[in-house]
């Protein structure tokens, strides 16, 4: 690593101490109207790892139908990673297991939809997936357009082989904007410009205008263009003119009229010359617009969230490129982030997403399961509508879990609106755990359309979990994490003040209790009403389930 400019200390503890700037704008949140609920599928990766091929995704296709797990909602097959070859064509572009999958990708895709599925792909935000193969990471606008094409309708997108968006930024001493293909551009100087945080203007007499601007790390200092014209809307050519300095890799973060666009990356910068030329493209509206420049990654939850949100637009552009091009209805992709919940994905996950991973991997561990709950649960009030938390795929059916740790593990899936992806063999399944997974009733209240995550409102040996439903019902759920059996009871009435498990009645008190205290049916397990209260009597490692009406 070269080392960075020296600076005087001064500087040096004005930057150390400066607080990160609020932008006036924050990234929308993510919308590409593929689903408002969890996802439901299967996935090939818990137990199949590396070892899938043509027949073996087919066969689990018409096993997902034959079982009737199809007709409960699981429609999307996913295959996870190891689907592709180590080469990419002629053309940079993936191509499938050239001795695995010898017809292709695009060939499954269409046998799956034939079939009434959806399909999934997977790659990570690295220079290679975690098995090793080749990834995303700066081919994003390439990569999108190849699954765009085949029809993928799914996208798994990992952290393996990540490397972060720098911090350090680049001397700005003016911007040029043209009009895409014409040639010609409008240059912007420094000079006109507003700065905000430590962004400062110094003096460069050899430099055009004589001045540029330093600042701009860290997120930490910006710089604002705030007339630059444009005749009509379209697409524009932004070049960032800079001042070289440092061999090391930099970062600009671009936003215009509020909205985050395609940053720019700067390599190592050799000094034969004094000045460089940088260039992205941005969307203009006609008239005045405001082009914002800073680097906003001050740690590795900024980086993370800006690498993943470039490349959910680059799935959002390249599904609209291809119904263009072929006037077929779009394809929107469902997008998953799967980072594992290092660098907090939960408050920035819906801005890039449709789901964001919030564990590690998981396991057909029992106390693994435990402790991937233990975290997710906790995250209630990041889900929404057509953005969920992720605790990982399901492990139901597999390993030495008992009956009633399967039962709990899905029941708790159900409850915190985790995505429902079975991870077992489908084509062997037995019937007990077929039970588990297309129990109707457990599946509804994951696919509720209020889209509300379960909030665990009382904490011990026996959680409570309480889910707010669309029908103005509530599903309450006990699970024992002992491995004794236990007895709990709940005042319904706490459940009727909560303004989030019950806002239409909050504050209603006994006349709520009154009214819920005659319909109460129960899902799974042994639970009746007793003066105002349910009381549950829960086996080791299991749940009761009900829902209040």
């Amino acid at each position: 690593m070269q080392k960075r400019n020296k600076m005087c200390p001064f500087c040096y503890l004005r930057q150390l101490f400066a607080p990160k700037i609020e932008r006036e704008e924050t990234p929308s949140v993510y919308e590409n109207g593929v689903r408002t609920t969890p996802l439901m599928g299967w996935s090939s990766w818990n137990t199949f790892r590396n070892n899938i091929d043509h027949k073996l995704i087919l066969d689990t296709a018409r096993a997902l139908k034959d079982s009737g797990l199809y007709d409960v909602g699981y429609r999307y097959v996913n295959l996870d990673d190891n689907w592709h070859s180590n080469m990419r064509d002629e053309n940079g572009e993936w191509q499938g297991d050239l001795v695995r999958f010898p017809e292709g990708i695009p060939a499954l895709i269409r046998e799956l939809n034939d079939m009434g599925f959806k399909v999934g792909l997977y790659s990570s935000n690295g220079t290679l997936t975690c098995e090793d193969l080749p990834a995303s990471l700066g081919r994003e606008r390439a990569d999108a357009r190849t699954l765009a094409r085949w029809g993928a309708e799914y996208f798994k997108y990992d952290f393996c082989h990540n490397i972060p968006v720098p911090s350090y930024a680049p001397l700005v001493y003016a911007i040029e904007v043209a009009p895409l293909g014409s040639g010609k551009g409008v240059e912007y100087q420094v000079s006109n410009a507003v700065l905000k945080g430590l962004a400062r203007r110094m003096k460069c007499a050899p430099l055009p205008g004589g001045q540029y601007v330093s600042g701009l790390d860290a997120g930490k200092g910006s710089i604002r263009f705030e007339n630059v014209t444009a005749d009509a809307e379209g697409d524009y050519v932004l070049t960032v003119c800079i001042k070289k300095y440092g061999r090391y890799e930099k970062y600009l973060g671009v936003t215009v009229n509020g909205e985050e666009a395609e940053g720019i990356m700067f390599p190592p910068q050799k000094h034969f010359n004094l000045t460089a030329r940088f260039q992205t493209v941005v969307k203009l509206k006609a008239g005045r617009n405001v082009i914002e420049l800073g680097n906003p990654v001050a740690n590795a939850r900024d980086s993370a969230a800006i690498q993943y949100r470039k490349m959910s637009r680059a799935l959002k552009d390249a599904t609209r490129e291809v119904a263009a091009k072929t006037g077929a209805p779009e394809k929107p992709i469902l997008f998953s982030i799967c980072e594992w919940g290092f660098r907090k994905p939960w408050l920035w996950g819906a801005t890039a997403g449709n789901m964001w991973r919030t564990t590690p991997d998981i396991r057909p561990w029992w106390y693994w399961i435990k402790i991937i709950y233990s975290r997710n649960v906790k995250l209630w009030k990041y889900a929404s509508p057509a953005h969920f938390n992720d605790p990982d795929m399901l492990e139901v059916g597999n390993g030495k879990l008992t009956h009633a740790q399967n039962m709990a593990h899905f029941a708790l899936w159900c409850m915190m609106s985790a995505p429902l992806v079975l991870g077992n063999d489908i084509r062997k399944v037995s019937k007990p755990v077929l039970d588990i997974v297309t129990n109707r009733d457990l599946i509804a209240i994951d696919q509720d359309a209020l889209g509300k995550q379960a909030k665990r409102v009382r904490r011990g040996m026996v959680d409570v979990l309480a889910k707010p439903l669309a029908d103005g019902g509530i599903a309450v759920c006990f699970f024992n994490k002992t491995k004794l059996p236990q007895k709990s009871r709940l005042d319904i009435g706490k459940l009727y003040a909560d303004d989030y498990v019950s806002p239409a009645t909050a504050g209603a008190g006994a006349h709520s209790v009154g009214v819920v205290g005659e319909v109460m049916s129960i899902i799974t397990g042994d639970a009746a009403l007793e003066n105002g209260k349910i009381v549950a009597r829960i086996p080791a490692d299991s749940v009761v389930v009900v829902k209040l009406k």
